[in-house]
């Protein structure tokens, strides 16, 4: 089998997973997603801090995914967002799923879309706790989102195990925050969060002090790159809390997240499209089934410098590739979520 048709074998699997606009054009650039698959990095976190006596890593669990949205999908995404956001100043969407102060404050003039399911940040009006609300509905996911999803999982930046059935949306003006917390357990773990029109802080830490509205800090403080994918599980999800201060200009997060069976609304249909997803395929040792691609081009040298450049840029694919099928799922027991306590704070360092 030659080189060039085990690129494109790659190729022809990421096509089904395509984005698409809300008017249905193809959302991705021009460039090849199989290349593009092959760049995204991903960093995990240190950082030290002294939980009921232990020395642990308050950040295991954290992992952030760059270049994981180009900048055309990016723009393309957020006209979908804020298509959502008029809808719901109109009213055309369910109750609940376009919320939006009463009156701005500084640090409280977040605008949230919610999908999948109806969330409560605090007791509400009808005395609802925090948590999901079972007995509201809202509005399902919408389509260019749960693309969003199929990359994602596609792209083994999700678990195809923890498939997200909820997502909300936020649409941050300037001088808006998120205060600390720890995500509500009515959402299983992991989740993630995608960045978008501009970079941001956000911090973290066991103690995290409120300076003032919308004034945090912490111990740690991880910049979000624009089409960057932050992963929260582990520690780095139920051990330290975090926050975003106030931003100096818009920005835009997208938050999916998978709902607790036991938390599911009453009425909620699980989507189709979002049931059996799974990453795309490892090629090399892990599968001895599926020729490895260094092998597949030696059946037929390049036959110019164009060709040449693919048969690179597919031994750099599977070099990446090969790093994804050696990693293993991280095992955690009740002994790393302690008690949060008092903090040390050891100097931050990325891998």
């Amino acid at each position: 089998m030659a080189a060039g048709r085990s690129v494109h074998k790659i190729s022809e699997e990421l096509k089904s997973l395509t984005l698409r606009g809300p008017a249905g054009g193809i959302l991705l650039d021009e460039d090849d997603e199989a290349v593009r698959f092959a760049n995204v990095r991903k960093n995990d976190f240190k950082h030290w801090e002294r939980v009921r006596g232990r020395l642990i890593n308050i950040l295991d669990g954290l992992e952030l995914h760059t270049s994981v949205f180009s900048s055309a999908e990016q723009r393309r995404i957020v006209d979908c967002v804020y298509d959502f956001q008029e809808k719901g100043r109109k009213g055309r969407l369910r109750e609940r799923t376009y919320l939006k102060p009463k009156k701005w404050m500084r640090g409280k003039g977040r605008v949230t879309i919610q999908f999948g399911c109806c969330y409560n940040n605090a007791v509400d009006g009808n005395e609802n706790p925090p948590g999901i609300i079972r007995d509201e509905e809202v509005d399902p996911i919408p389509p260019l989102l749960k693309q969003m999803i199929k990359r994602m999982v596609a792209w083994h930046v999700l678990s195809p195990f923890c498939i997200p059935n909820s997502c909300i949306v936020n649409i941050y003006d300037r001088d808006d925050c998120i205060p600390p917390h720890i995500d509500h357990h009515d959402f299983v773990r992991p989740f993630c969060t995608v960045s978008f029109l501009s970079e941001c802080n956000i911090i973290f830490g066991t103690e995290l002090k409120i300076n003032g509205p919308g004034d945090f800090s912490g111990s740690a403080s991880i910049p979000l790159p624009l089409g960057s994918v932050l992963v929260l599980n582990g520690n780095g999800a139920d051990v330290a809390k975090h926050c975003v201060p106030v931003v100096p200009t818009r920005r835009i997060s997208i938050t999916f997240r998978k709902m607790d069976d036991s938390k599911i609304p009453y009425d909620f249909i699980p989507d189709p499209e979002l049931q059996n997803l799974r990453p795309l395929s490892l090629r090399g040792q892990n599968h001895p089934n599926i020729l490895p691609l260094q092998q597949d081009q030696q059946d037929e040298p390049p036959k110019n410098a164009q060709h040449s450049q693919k048969v690179q840029q597919a031994q750099h694919a599977q070099k990446v590739l090969q790093s994804l099928a050696q990693q293993r799922p991280m095992r955690l027991s009740e002994d790393d979520f302690p008690p949060l306590s008092s903090n040390t704070t050891v100097q931050l360092r990325r891998k």
